[in-house]
């Protein structure tokens, strides 16, 4: 069996179940008499090839999505016109919505990492190593050489400063910062009485969270807040972690102090590695990035967006699309239903054009059959 297509202009929508008369006729002269007419019909229809076909749009397609899913949005129905690349149907996506977030995030961090080893150092960069190296130099240079004697007064203040601190915070707040801690509090619950029983007298008004009484009363609780929280870090002392500290700058005042006074070797020699590890630190600076490390970035950046194409497209196959311009046929879809993917959601026709198709034709009748024929078609009464 053969498909016989003719194409033809519809004017109205019809239903299947049409049968078709393809009739092989040579053209001739038209006869002017009822008579010859009819005995032309008649000659025709001995001659003729019948056949049972439907008419159908020129273009239409059963569409489906590639993948399963419950449907979202079904933003057409029936007899509707869509044009080309109108969503139809949106099938729920969160998922794939956060996965092109976190690939368009992977892509961004990407570009920046590549714009920043392309860039190369920053003059900031530039600027602290060379600072570095400077420091270093002068440190060395002044270990070879021995402190100087302001130098050394300088290092034995800072050590009694240090020292003197610690003790600070080992003996706690004194009375008199307990007592003025203590009348900053009395002041501040004063103060905030003071709000209060403004606040108070007007608080029946509509508009009392509006008015000036209402915020001195917040500013006045907040500054009671404050002050107990003052008092009760004077009475609890210093922490671990501060006395630590305190004793830490006494080392360091200690140590700056002993470098000065005393030089030695070790120290040359100490002072002579940080200047050549500064020294190299600037040359890696000055030089840039290797290529190696850059072809590194450019493929993490490579690799982010091909994930983001990934990411993208499996976003696009959660929504059914119209391919050509036409009219939804039928509809297979309604939100909250699953949709399996590979089964047929809509149909969609162009009602613009029009053909004529039949498997009812054997290849006998085929030779028969010629462009420029005429055709009948008779139409079912019922479809």
């Amino acid at each position: 069996m053969k498909k016989l297509i003719l194409a033809g202009t519809i004017a109205a929508v019809v239903g299947t179940g049409v049968f078709a008369a393809v009739q092989s006729t040579q053209k001739g002269s038209t006869s002017s008499t009822a008579a010859a007419v009819m005995a032309a019909e008649e000659e025709q229809a001995r001659s003729g090839v019948t056949v049972d076909a439907r008419v159908v749009p020129t273009q239409h397609a059963e569409l489906s999505l590639p993948v399963s899913g419950i449907a979202a949005e079904v933003l057409v129905a029936e007899g509707d016109l869509v044009q080309t690349g109108q969503v139809l149907v949106r099938l729920n996506a969160t998922q794939q919505a956060a996965a092109v977030a976190q690939a368009e995030a992977q892509v961004a961090r990407a570009e920046a990492r590549l714009a920043e080893l392309q860039a190369g150092a920053r003059d900031q960069e530039m600027a602290s190593a060379q600072a570095a190296l400077d420091a270093a130099e002068a440190r060395l240079a002044r270990v070879q050489n021995g402190a100087l004697p302001q130098e050394v007064t300088a290092a034995r203040a800072a050590l009694a400063e240090a020292q003197a601190a610690l003790q600070k915070v080992l003996e706690g707040a004194s009375d008199q910062q307990l007592i003025a801690a203590e009348t900053d509090l009395a002041n501040a619950e004063a103060v905030r009485r003071q709000a209060q029983a403004a606040y108070d007298r007007v608080a029946g008004n509509p508009d009392i969270g509006a008015r000036p009484e209402s915020a001195q009363l917040e500013q006045a609780t907040n500054a009671v807040t404050a002050a107990q929280a003052r008092l009760a870090d004077l009475k609890r002392g210093a922490s671990a972690a501060d006395i630590a500290a305190a004793r830490a700058r006494v080392q360091r005042a200690q140590a700056q102090l002993d470098l000065l006074a005393a030089t030695n070797p070790a120290d040359i020699a100490e002072a002579e590695a940080a200047v050549r590890q500064s020294q190299a630190q600037l040359d890696l600076l000055e030089t840039g990035v290797r290529a190696e490390t850059i072809a590194v970035a450019e493929a993490d950046l490579q690799a982010a967006q091909a994930a983001l194409a990934l990411a993208q497209a499996a976003l696009a196959d959660t929504e059914l699309r119209a391919p050509f311009a036409g009219v939804i046929a039928s509809l297979n879809a309604g939100i909250g239903e699953q949709i399996t993917a590979g089964a047929p959601a809509a149909t969609l026709g162009d009602l613009t054009r029009w053909q004529i198709e039949t498997e009812d034709l054997t290849e006998f009748d085929a030779v028969n059959v010629k462009p420029g024929d005429t055709v009948k078609l008779s139409f079912d009464a019922l479809p």
